[in-house]
This record gives C-alpha cells, sequence and structure tokens, in this order.
C-alpha cells in the first residue's frame, strides 16, 4: 500500500470520477485507474462501484476513506516538521476572519508572511465569529480573527486580545443624522436598522447595548455580508452600526459618533496544535513572548 495509492482514492471519492481525479491529480487516467485497481486487489474488496453515470464509494471504500485521509495527513505533517526541524517553514495555513477586522492589517501581513515564508500555501475563510471559534476548536482553521462584545471571551482556543473599539452609527448621506456630530442610542431606536443575523457575536454586541439602556429597535435587514449592509444603507433602506475603526473603508455613506456606543474586542485566537507555520504567523503578528504556551491567553466566559 502506497501513499500515493491513498491520494488517488480519497481524489476520486471527493470527485466521484476518475477522469477529474486524474487531472486534480496531474496523472493519466488509466495509471490512476490500474493504481486503484491494484490497491482494491491488495486489500481484497473493491472500494469504488462504476457504473457508465457515476462512480461511489461501496462500504468497503467508506470504511478504508477516513484512515487514508489520516496518513495522507500524517505524511504532510512528518514533511513539514521535519522542514521546520531545519529552518524551513511550508506546509498549509488556514486562516478564518471576521469581514470587519480592523485591529490587524490583514492584507499586509499576508504580504509580509508570504514574503518570508513562500513555501507556504494559505486559505483564507470569511465567517461570523462563533462559527470561526468553533473551526478553529475542531482543527478546520488553525487561525481566526474575531470581533466580540466585551463582556464575552473566546472559549476552547488559545486566544489573545488585540484591541477594544466603539461602534459608530451609519447612515446614507442624505440620511437627517449625517449631519449630526453625535446620536445617543434612544435617537437611532427609532431608525430601521441594517444588522448582522441574530444570535451572532456581532450582532450581540449592539443588541446587548440597547437592551442594556432599556431600549429596543427595529432590525428590517439581516445580512451576513458587511459589505452588503453598506450598500443597503447607503441606497436609505436603514442604517447600521460598524466598529470605527472599520467604518472608513466604507463608501457612499457617513459616519456619526453614539455617546453611549457599544464597544467590541478583537481577539486572534488559535488551536492548541499549532503547526510550524501557524506559529510563524502568530510571531509574525507580534504577540507577545510565551503566546505559544498552551492556554497562556485562553479567557473561558
Amino acid at each position: 500500500m502506497e501513499l500515493q495509492q491513498m491520494r488517488y482514492v480519497v481524489a476520486v471519492a471527493e470527485l466521484q470520477s476518475f477522469t477529474q481525479a486524474a487531472e486534480r491529480c496531474r496523472v493519466v487516467q488509466s495509471a490512476l485507474s490500474h493504481q486503484v485497481a491494484r490497491l482494491e486487489r491488495e486489500l481484497g474488496a473493491r472500494l469504488f462501484e462504476r457504473t457508465s453515470r457515476r462512480v461511489r464509494l461501496t462500504p468497503a471504500g467508506a470504511a478504508f476513506l477516513p484512515a487514508a485521509r489520516q496518513c495522507l495527513d500524517a505524511a504532510a505533517r512528518a514533511a513539514v516538521d521535519a522542514a521546520a526541524a531545519v529552518g524551513e517553514i511550508r506546509g498549509r495555513l488556514a486562516v478564518g476572519l471576521i469581514p470587519t477586522v480592523a485591529a490587524i492589517d490583514i492584507p499586509r501581513v499576508l504580504h509580509d508572511f508570504r514574503t518570508q515564508y513562500s513555501h507556504v500555501r494559505i486559505s483564507l475563510r470569511v465567517g461570523a465569529s462563533d462559527e470561526l471559534t468553533e473551526q478553529v476548536r475542531e482543527g478546520a482553521l488553525e487561525v481566526a480573527f474575531l470581533g466580540v462584545p466585551t463582556t464575552a471571551r473566546p472559549r476552547g482556543v488559545n486566544a489573545y486580545e488585540l484591541a477594544r473599539d466603539r461602534l459608530v452609527a451609519v447612515v446614507s448621506p442624505d440620511h437627517a443624522l449625517a449631519s449630526e456630530q453625535s446620536v445617543s442610542l434612544r435617537e437611532l431606536s427609532s431608525e430601521t436598522f441594517v444588522d448582522l443575523p441574530a444570535r451572532t457575536a456581532g450582532r450581540a454586541q449592539t443588541d446587548l447595548a440597547f437592551s442594556a439602556a432599556g431600549l429596543t429597535r427595529d432590525v428590517a435587514f439581516e445580512v451576513s455580508s458587511a459589505d452588503l449592509m453598506a450598500e443597503l444603507v447607503s441606497n436609505g433602506l436603514g442604517i447600521a452600526m460598524f466598529a470605527s475603526g472599520y467604518a472608513p473603508r466604507l463608501r457612499g455613506v457617513a459616519t456619526v459618533e453614539v455617546v453611549d456606543a457599544p464597544t467590541r474586542a478583537e481577539y486572534v485566537i488559535w488551536n492548541r496544535g499549532s503547526s510550524p507555520a501557524a506559529a510563524a504567523f502568530l510571531d509574525m503578528l507580534g504577540l507577545p513572548a510565551g503566546f505559544a504556551d498552551p492556554g497562556a491567553f485562553e479567557r473561558p466566559l
């Protein structure tokens, strides 16, 4: 049994096609099919059911696939660790972030990181803070940047607070509030809002502030994209609240200070088994000495 055979099996299982698997693996289809058939003979079981219309895993193939993936992951980690031992950082780095990160200039950091570690392949995933935290806990992401209410702390992960920021009101340029220097939550409570989906960390900071002030508000539009939120605001469909450090990036809107504004904390979080690439990335962020110590900055709710 060879690692290459496992790679072929995983590719066929994911793509449900020998032709597409061969293209992904950059090998002729006949060679890939031959190696899969050779592995099946060695195992004494068929891994795939092949018809003219589709390819699907047999029960034996479904049982084989998870262990095959684990073997490939272990082999990749072994190569990465060996390279790191002689000072070469390689492999993959999966980073998650909320769309309104303001404490860190993500493009600049990624530019600097790639300049120094050109062998690392980076994947970026944008999402809500609670989703990203879960993905870091599960190992699907290695590092993530969050924005949460200052009363909350990420759980089950290593976490370091990067900054705190007040929220500001964002309105269309022709809105009655656009010319105001500042407003209060009470003044805003009569407005129609565009906000993130309910029960997300990004939404919670505003909900909590209005609730603490004994106020209610009308959230008519729930949107998962910061850019789309800004577009709805610029077209007069409602107002929104963004971190003051992020608001200047928006176009076609006016910003108004909120005297009793809620605040949010931005965190970088990472999982307990950081790869050499993740450790190098965290180091580039300038985290304090000792950041790699598991649990050093973990702050449970």
